[in-house]
């Protein structure tokens, strides 16, 4: 049956940075009892992941990079949801951010920004002026794999501690798919 750990070998983030984008291992210290596992990089989309790995959907959550605009102001934001949901962007998380227009942030500037790989960015080591937005669902969801910054990992940790980080607040913002 699938789970959050599904059939992978996970073990302290903190003894396995090779495992890790460097600003994901800087910031290990923001979340308590992280774990992580190396997968096959080709395998880093969440539905690929999730049945290669058996690791349950609704313990899987995506973060997704936004930009959003208010006149010459733009702030990028990391929006985390649960696989089974999708992020309201276009009316939640813009109205959240108070901007007029919104957009999935650029895959090279979001890499460059991030120092993560596209596939794995992660809210744990992002910029520290960067607003994260973490669904309801993700926070009370209890374990839950996210990304490791690099394509070739994931992290396991609680749902509760993405929302514990410093920039982040809990949000209403997925629209159910269920």
């Amino acid at each position: 049956m699938p789970s959050a750990e599904g059939n992978l070998t996970w073990e302290p983030a903190a003894g396995r940075p090779d495992l890790l984008a460097p600003p994901v291992a800087a910031a290990l210290g923001q979340v308590p009892e992280v774990r992580v596992a190396a997968i096959d990089a080709g395998l880093a989309d969440t539905a690929a992941f999730c049945e290669a790995y058996d690791v349950a959907p609704e313990a899987s959550a995506n973060c997704v990079v936004v930009e959003a605009r208010r006149g010459e102001t733009t702030t990028l934001a990391a929006v985390m949801v649960l696989a089974t949901d999708r992020a309201d962007i276009n009316r939640v998380v813009r109205r959240h951010l108070g901007a007029r227009k919104i957009s999935f942030a650029d895959q090279a500037k979001a890499q460059e920004l991030t120092g993560m790989q596209q596939g794995g960015i992660t809210p744990v080591g992002l910029p520290s002026d960067w607003p994260v937005l973490v669904d309801k669902a993700v926070a009370e969801a209890g374990p839950v794999v996210v990304g490791a910054g690099v394509r070739g990992a994931k992290l396991l940790l609680d749902g509760a501690a993405l929302a514990a980080l410093p920039t982040a607040e809990v949000v209403e913002l997925a629209i159910r798919e269920g």
